[in-house]
């Protein structure tokens, strides 16, 4: 199989090129400098040339607070992006995988988000983010939207790394603790991208780790493996506080936790547990400690 993938530089994307490669698939990965999405013309071109069986979207404006004063940016990317690569993916005849967000909910939920629950979102990004979804459902024939939640990865920034420098240099730490979802490992995400990729099982998905924790409860997982297997010398003393506690420009969902049914009811192995997958990290990153 052809895989086209946007974003290639990205948390995301950088996973999804390695573990389709390792499957022996044929992978052009394309960062900003090889592919501007914004450009109708350029995708055209070189998804013309290249002829994927599927493009895999993972670029993304992801800023959240700064969407907020810059909302012409995030829906370029965001939404006119999206839409060049879903004309272009239609021309071509490719499938195309649509990276989303658990933003395009309100986050008031009291049970976990499925897939077809009505999307409300309160923020810019959540907002561009849906805008996404609509124009590649509207231009694209065949296509899957998979929305995501918390990612972390070994590549680029992210709240675990930003935890285990924070614990290190501070004495003491405030943590969220009434905002809920699911952490998502990049690499769990991407192999289950790559299993939905030979399929034409089109549709909308959710697809995160399984379980669910607040950002204080992820934490504190966070610095028990960190202490437990890198030997990291942790010293914040982690206290819990709520979202009001630190006001952001772009308001928060309270519950994230997204419900897998559409893995459920296409037959498709479920991710694994979030605690699974942030100790199979930490372990990665014993590896190289140059990413802590």
């Amino acid at each position: 199989m052809k895989v086209l993938v946007t974003g290639a530089q990205g948390q995301l994307g950088k996973d999804v090129v390695s573990i389709f490669k390792g499957s022996k698939h044929d992978v052009l990965g394309c960062g900003r400098n090889e592919l501007d999405i914004n450009n109708l013309e350029q995708c055209h071109k070189i998804i013309k040339e290249y002829q994927p069986d599927c493009i895999i979207h993972c670029a993304a404006y992801t800023a959240v607070d700064a969407a907020e004063s810059d909302s012409d940016q995030a829906y370029q990317i965001n939404a006119i992006g999206t839409r060049n690569l879903a004309i272009a993916a239609e021309s071509v005849g490719s499938k195309l995988i649509y990276i989303s967000s658990d933003y395009v909910f309100n986050g008031r939920s009291d049970y976990p988000y499925v897939e077809y629950d009505r999307t409300d979102p309160q923020s810019v990004y959540g907002k561009s983010k849906l805008a996404g979804e609509i124009l590649t459902q509207t231009l694209c024939s065949k296509w899957f939207i998979v929305r995501t939640s918390w990612a972390f990865g070994l590549n680029g920034n992210n709240f675990v790394k930003t935890m285990l420098r924070l614990g290190q240099e501070r004495t003491s730490l405030q943590v969220v603790n009434d905002q809920k979802g699911s952490p998502t490992f990049t690499i769990d995400l991407a192999s289950f991208l790559l299993e939905l990729a030979d399929t034409e099982k089109y549709g909308v998905y959710h697809a995160s780790n399984q379980g669910e924790c607040t950002w204080y409860e992820f934490t504190q997982a966070i610095f028990q493996e960190a202490r437990k297997e890198l030997g990291l010398p942790i010293k914040a003393e982690l206290s819990p506080c709520t979202t009001d506690q630190f006001p952001r420009a772009a308001p928060r969902p309270a519950n994230s936790v997204l419900e897998h049914m559409s893995i459920r009811t296409n037959g498709f192995a479920d991710l694994p547990h979030w605690q699974d997958a942030l100790k199979r990290f930490i372990a990665k990153m014993k590896d190289d400690p140059k990413l802590y």
